[in-house]
């Protein structure tokens, strides 16, 4: 029986593997996709203390190199639910049953569609949610980014270095992100901002996206704007579905903890862009991470698991 099951492997997951790993425990990360999460998507991380700069795929690539090293071992799975047991807890994965003394769940958020209309049939041909990942493929192309906060704004930036012109569309009248990267997005010369417009139909011609139509909230007035690939960074919601019957959400979906990490269950631990908090970004994430790696490690030494 492993000590600990991590349940997502992005940097609240790894964070919280690596400090457990280092307290003396056995430690398995269960990663359905791609070790990082969403930090992957971010082209350039200019906030996190003492790396400025580097991209947030070098940042999980060598994450994940740190927590391999120090002895953590990661397998590919998606957790399906999990149930108490004797001495510990089941895992219920696609690949079968696993079994743990604590559990760490720590699965994220994924990308909130726009809820158009054929939106689903077009994701891959013409309709994206990540710039990073599919923007080269619009090289010296038309596209648009729906949003208003700091990823929008981050991808509007990057599509700009490759697209012939961005429009950014976003339904208030002032971006949501840092006044740094507003301003950064107003400056350059190939981005259009229609800003107070919401996102109304999407168009297409023989399965594939050409356009987009928009509607002004003050006026009622449409614009049908020829495009060749919409991007969308509206938010996201939480990956925490599988686990709604034996653990308490808010009105939104995420888990309910205290800054401990601690859930209704004793040995089960959360951690976070999935934890109900005011604020999702990087470094707290990685800080949930150290407080759950280490809480669960104590749980699990004190003979509770």
């Amino acid at each position: 029986m492993t000590d600990i099951i991590v349940a997502g492997g992005g940097p609240a997951g790894l964070t919280a593997a690596l400090y457990a790993v280092r307290a003396g425990r056995s430690v398995l990360v269960l990663e359905e996709a791609a070790p990082g999460g969403q930090i992957n998507f971010s082209p350039l991380v200019e906030n996190y203390p003492g790396l400025p700069g580097v991209s947030g795929l070098q940042l999980s690539e060598a994450l994940t190199r740190q927590a391999e090293e120090q002895g953590v071992e990661l397998d590919y799975a998606q957790v399906l639910d999990f149930r108490p047991e004797e001495g510990g807890f089941a895992v219920e994965t696609d690949g079968g049953p696993l079994h743990c003394r604590a559990l760490i769940l720590a699965p994220g958020t994924r990308h909130r569609p726009l809820g158009l209309e054929g939106e689903e049939a077009l994701t891959g041909q013409g309709v994206s949610y990540c710039a990073v990942c599919d923007g080269p493929f619009y090289q010296g192309r038309d596209t648009a980014i729906v949003g208003g906060g700091d990823t929008a704004l981050q991808e509007a930036l990057f599509l700009s270095g490759v697209c012939r012109r961005v429009t950014l569309i976003h339904r208030r009248l002032e971006f949501r992100g840092s006044p740094k990267l507003a301003e950064r997005v107003r400056t350059r010369d190939n981005i259009r901002l229609l800003l107070g417009y919401t996102p109304q139909a999407l168009l297409q011609a023989e399965g594939r996206l050409t356009g987009l139509r928009v509607r002004q909230a003050s006026t009622g007035q449409t614009l049908e704007l020829p495009l060749d690939g919409v991007f969308a960074a509206v938010g996201r919601v939480p990956g925490t579905a599988p686990f709604r019957a034996q653990l308490e959400l808010d009105e939104e979906g995420y888990f309910r903890s205290g800054e401990d990490c601690r859930t209704r269950l004793p040995g089960v631990f959360v951690a976070g862009d999935c934890r109900a908090k005011e604020v999702r970004q990087l470094a707290t994430a990685v800080g949930d991470g150290a407080v759950a790696g280490l809480a669960a490690a104590r749980f699990v030494e004190d003979g509770q698991g």
